[in-house]
């Protein structure tokens, strides 16, 4: 799997596809007019850059860089910025496009963003690092800001990268403005419990889907595949908010099985020392791509884009499935999963704790607040709840998919404020 994400690039489906295949599925359940849907097909605008960094080691790469700008007719554009090797512009289009969506089911005043860089950080020194992510800042700091564009962390980006970048924008700006960005460390104005919310965010979500199919409390076993840090926070929160047992795990190098449960203190521990999974000598270690063969009744896709499709969905044992990847099953993977009876738990559900955090960050920030990390999960488990159940209620009512109900929810409310918009210049 560690070769095959970083070399087997051409074999995933287009995200961007995969986004308007969605959205076609939820179509005939909407009443929209047709302008409208082909407005959110589109990105509005994006920014292409193409970044310049003199190395250590004398020299000077280019590197390939977008920001998204897909719909907000809710508010100020929100979304991540990853680095990955993987970046490209469809990607970067099709996140922001899954952003909006998400900022519209959670119910926050967000349209959606999405920014990347093509990069494999693990060939970058931190000096590099930090002059690529400077750099990027600056090329985007025109296109962001409190009212308008607010970035965060995603894949390979942390708060210490969002500390560069703020400090950069603000540089550039000449004025202090903490709101611009989120994911940020406390210190500079982020917030409590902003690294553990997506994780977080999807155990909630995955309580109420346990809760709603009569499978709470019961002995489930769980598999994760992806073990940074929406994957490791999420076995840690598994195990404590819900008492269930993880018998599979795995990331980029290598997987591990043990029918009689993987303990995140041991498990955990061996990933933040080693940085892998290669020699825990707590189970059966085995390939990764065969995580989805293993025996479990819950699956979490924590890892990259089209991890299961039309070739490996019919492999997958668990079922249900809580996506907190971003786009980790194919529309052609879903319909196969579909037809066997597996409950997806969809990403725009599922993994918006992040963005939810993110945005009582944004408010914290711009009132100068600082809220204790038990008010912050109480009011994400609230907003995560009530989420949960307009969409059941959707997918029972309509007898559709977990999807394309959340589809519905959000299109309709998005929709909702276009019409009000109007269509103009």
């Amino acid at each position: 799997m560690g070769k095959q994400i970083y070399e087997e690039v051409e074999e995933r489906m287009n995200p961007r596809e995969m986004y308007l295949q969605q959205l076609e599925q939820a179509v005939p359940y909407l009443t929209v007019e047709p302008e409208y849907l082909e407005m959110l097909r589109y990105p509005k605008e994006v920014l292409e850059l193409s970044i310049p960094v003199r190395l250590d080691g004398g020299g000077v790469k280019i590197f390939s860089a977008w920001r998204s700008h897909h719909n907000n007719a809710l508010g100020p554009y929100k979304g991540g910025v990853r680095y990955h090797v993987e970046v490209s512009r469809d990607e970067v289009v099709a996140l922001s496009s899954w952003m909006t969506i998400k900022c519209a089911i959670a119910g926050l005043p967000y349209g959606g963003g999405k920014g990347g860089v093509s990069v494999d950080v693990r060939e970058l020194s931190r000096n590099e690092l930090e002059n690529l992510s400077r750099a990027y800042a600056f090329g985007i700091s025109r296109f962001v800001g409190t009212d308008y564009d607010i970035p965060a962390p995603d894949v390979y980006t942390n708060p210490q990268v969002m500390a560069w970048f703020l400090d950069t924008f603000e540089k550039v700006k000449g004025w202090s403005e903490p709101s611009a960005f989120t994911g940020k460390p406390v210190v500079m104005g982020g917030s409590l419990g902003r690294s553990d919310s997506t994780g977080k965010g999807g155990i909630f979500i995955l309580r109420e889907a346990l809760k709603a199919m009569g499978l709470l409390g019961k002995p489930l076993t769980v598999g994760i595949q992806g073990y940074g840090n929406v994957g490791s926070r999420a076995h840690r929160f598994v195990e404590e908010d819900l008492g269930l047992t993880v018998v599979a795990v795995c990331d980029s190098g290598a997987a591990v099985y043990n029918p009689a449960g993987l303990k995140y203190s041991e498990v955990g521990k061996f990933k933040e020392e080693t940085r892998s999974l290669k020699g825990f000598s707590g189970g059966e270690e085995f390939f990764p791509d065969l995580i989805f063969e293993k025996e479990m009744d819950i699956l979490i896709l924590a890892a990259l884009g089209g991890a299961i499709d039309e070739k490996n969905a019919g492999a997958v044992r668990a079922k249900v499935i809580l996506e907190l990847a971003n786009g980790p099953i194919t529309p052609e993977g879903e319909a196969i999963l579909a037809d066997r009876g597996v409950l997806i738990v969809p990403d725009v559900l599922a993994n918006a704790g992040g963005v939810i955090v993110s945005c009582f960050e944004w408010i914290q920030g711009r009132s100068g607040d600082m809220w204790s990390e038990e008010y912050v999960f109480s009011k994400l488990d609230e907003r995560m709840v009530r989420s949960f159940r307009e969409i059941w209620s959707i997918r029972q009512d309509r007898k559709i998919s977990f999807r394309q109900a959340a589809y519905v929810k959000a299109v309709s409310r998005i929709v909702d404020a276009m019409r009000f918009r109007g269509i103009w210049p």
